[in-house]
């Protein structure tokens, strides 16, 4: 039972980190500045995701997990709250940055808490489940948060989300016990891993696919717009990308077990590149009666690609780094808000100089250096890959 409300601490979060998608319209509106500003609220929060995550891991390794759990998610919850009365957009940038802070610090120890109380048989399922939180996210808690933000004010969404996780911060002083294993990899064993060649070029191309895959996300509702979509519209359109988004992790895994990493992983940054770029294609120039279908279709390719290359990346660093695991995964993880961070950026620059139709190329650019790097790498390892020790 534990882990589920690990894994609904991990809902929460990752319908906070990417329902903001949605809501950019209304805050901006509301707080009367432009698009490209608004969208800066996601730079910030995933830079201090990325920065702060592996920092505050280093700083609180050695306290009870369930102590670090309940004051990560009191960051977290907190910082909803502040956004829900903020009165500018300064305030609402400080509100993510604590709400970033929070979630740095819970979602590793999520995980790290899971394989504690996890049989050894059943931790990478317990991984699997608290993870699936985040893509059970992307599903229901984004297109749910989007339709409550339009429709009752962009405020309540993050009160819901508040709730959310106050929900499951309650059920985790019930269900989790004291005395979880404290050890956690050091800076220097995190530098360490992180030095080596081959893991840095894995560790860029999985920054250059979230700068330009989830970067475009981030401002996927102002093409919607510009199509004609509703409130209600919108929100469908982030059902079917989050849909897609979890048929791509389920069928991204047993491709990897099928076909190996490489394939997998270059196959989906392929596809990803194109419907990006399409997406500009249709917007341009495709007939109005079939914009929007041809749209939304490249919606669906996007999401199933996007995450279909997460799973065989995850391999991928796994392999590189078989006797650090858990270090590589928490480099990918800081890596991937690193992308995030400089995708919301580029992107506020592109709504600002251009128009909307330029999103999809923009990102489908980045992405397809993420696909040079990848193939780049695998030409110099091909079949042997280098093991890194922690």
């Amino acid at each position: 039972m534990s882990i589920f409300w690990l894994a609904l601490a991990a809902f929460s979060i990752g319908t906070e980190a990417f329902v903001i998608a949605g809501l950019l319209p209304v805050i901006a509106a509301d707080v009367n500045i432009s698009l490209a500003a608004t969208g800066q609220l996601v730079t910030v929060y995933a830079l201090t995701y990325a920065i702060g995550s592996p920092i505050l891991a280093v700083l609180f390794n050695n306290i009870d997990r369930k102590a670090v759990l309940t004051l990560s998610l009191c960051c977290f919850i907190g910082g909803n709250f502040i956004a829900a009365s903020a009165s500018g957009f300064t305030t609402l940038m400080v509100s993510r940055m604590l709400m970033a802070l929070g979630a740095g610090l819970c979602m590793p120890t999520a995980n790290a808490v899971a394989v504690a109380i996890a049989t050894p048989e059943r931790r990478g399922r317990a991984i699997a489940l608290v993870t699936s939180g985040l893509t059970v996210a992307t599903v229901l808690g984004v297109p749910i948060g989007t339709l409550v933000g339009t429709h009752f004010g962009w405020r309540t969404t993050f009160i819901m989300v508040a709730a959310l996780g106050a929900i499951a911060l309650a059920g985790l002083q019930f269900g989790l016990p004291r005395g979880l294993p404290r050890t956690t990899a050091t800076l220097a064993q995190r530098f360490a891993v992180a030095r080596h060649p081959t893991v840095l070029q894995a560790l860029a191309t999985t920054i250059l696919w979230a700068a330009g895959g989830i970067g475009a996300f981030t401002y996927l509702s102002i093409p919607l717009r510009s199509l004609g979509f509703t409130p209600t519209g919108i929100s469908f359109a982030l059902l079917l990308f989050g849909a897609a988004a979890a048929i791509g992790n389920l069928l991204g895994g047993a491709l990897v077990d099928r076909v190996g990493p490489l394939l997998t992983g270059t196959a989906a940054l392929a596809i990803v590149a194109t419907a990006l770029t399409l997406q500009s294609v249709t917007l341009k120039f495709a007939p109005p009666e079939l914009a929007t279908s041809v749209f939304l279709s490249l919606v669906f390719f996007w999401g199933v690609a996007g995450w279909m290359f997460y799973p065989a990346q995850i391999t991928n660093l796994l392999r590189m780094a078989p006797d650090a695991p858990m270090i590589a995964l928490s480099l990918n993880a800081s890596a991937m808000y690193l992308g995030i961070a400089i995708g919301g950026a580029a992107g506020g620059v592109v709504v600002a100089a251009l128009p909307a139709s330029d999103i999809g190329w923009v990102g489908g650019c980045s992405v397809l250096g993420a696909l040079a790097l990848a193939l780049l790498r695998e030409s110099r390892q091909r079949l042997k890959t280098p093991q890194i020790a922690g």
